[in-house]
């Protein structure tokens, strides 16, 4: 069960200058909540390439970012919304090596490997909304001595 925390920002993405505010939104977030330099690092990585393809391919929307709770871990939910065109094939934008040009060239399929949690809602002509979680690494548990 995931439990919202509550919105934590709605930033705008409307031009190069608005990616560069969500990047720094999303690495001064999940360092705040623990996260690792990699983990920072991948769900940094994650949130330009959606944040880019919101920009490039919806024309422009939003991202929201949302602190989460499951299991006694913290984690950061990011919503990037639109109302573009839609993803007419859904299915080959998220095959692996597919890209459309322009991004990092990741494309939506290695944005989802980046993550812990990826869910997009698409229709052609209504839009979409990609929703990305990252949780906090728990550190091990100490072994017990035999």
């Amino acid at each position: 069960m995931h439990t919202a925390a509550g919105v934590e920002a709605c930033l705008p993405i409307r031009s190069d200058m608005d990616l560069v505010w969500v990047r720094q939104h999303v690495r001064q977030a999940a360092a705040r909540l623990g996260f690792g330099l990699v983990d920072q690092t991948k769900l940094i990585t994650a949130a330009s390439e959606l944040a880019r393809n919101t920009l490039v391919h919806g024309g422009g929307g939003q991202m929201e970012a949302t602190q989460v709770g499951r299991a006694g871990a913290q984690g950061l939910r990011l919503a990037f919304t639109d109302e573009g065109p839609g993803i007419a094939d859904l299915d080959r934008a998220l095959s692996d090596g597919y890209t459309s040009g322009g991004g990092l060239g990741m494309g939506l399929s290695g944005a989802r490997r980046l993550v812990h949690d990826f869910d997009i809602d698409t229709t052609p002509g209504t839009g979409t909304t990609v929703r990305v979680t990252c949780w906090v690494s728990r550190p091990p548990r100490p072994r017990e001595e035999a």
